[in-house]
């Protein structure tokens, strides 16, 4: 591994586990072993680094969570699958996943509350990657076109409800049940 992905993986961890505001550069550095001339070259500000850390989980959990939905057939058996590997995810299952603490758009968000920041715009828009493959889905479960887009979004909020209610309230069947309820409303 390159620097500057220890950098990113390592700063990853740390802003995932404790949150981005409570950990500052001098912790990145003494996780990652790397020098801080090192970092400065890869990144010009912590800010920087933390667009690299939203761009690595993103791609990380997106090859995560569509190649668990493609291991069965499209449309509605990928998105009981989705369920499935949240499920997986909240309960520490999953070797290819950090142990679970909670969404990193929805931390990261928090933290970059501004709707037109840039990090903020980073993390709607792997919202809007998820939410394109649960259409997808629906698409390829026949759901007509003229409904696929408000049962995608209701899929969705779903699913970030189950994330939710798995690291606010503790609720590690929370995607469980949220998967009984789309299997009914992709049955319907």
């Amino acid at each position: 591994m390159d620097k500057r992905a220890q950098l990113v993986a390592q700063a990853f961890q740390l802003f995932y586990q404790q949150g981005i505001y409570a950990v500052g550069i001098n912790k990145v550095l003494e996780h990652s072993g790397i020098a801080r001339k090192t970092l400065y070259h890869h990144f010009a500000s912590k800010e920087d680094l933390v667009a690299a850390t939203v761009a690595y989980r993103d791609q990380m959990f997106r090859d995560w969570l569509f190649g668990r939905m493609a291991t069965v057939d499209a449309g509605k058996p990928a998105l009981l699958a989705m369920f499935a590997a949240l499920d997986d995810w909240f309960h520490n299952r999953e070797p290819h996943m950090p142990e679970f603490h909670g969404c990193y758009f929805i931390n990261v968000s928090a933290e970059f509350s501004d709707p037109t920041h840039p990090i903020h715009q980073q993390c709607a828009e792997h919202k809007r990657l998820i939410l394109q493959q649960i259409q997808q889905q629906l698409q390829a479960a026949g759901v007509p076109a003229a409904e696929c887009e408000s049962l995608a979004d209701h899929i969705a909020m779903l699913k970030e409800g189950a994330i939710v209610q798995a690291h606010v309230m503790g609720d590690k069947q929370a995607a469980i049940k949220a998967g009984r309820l789309v299997d009914a409303l992709v049955g319907a």
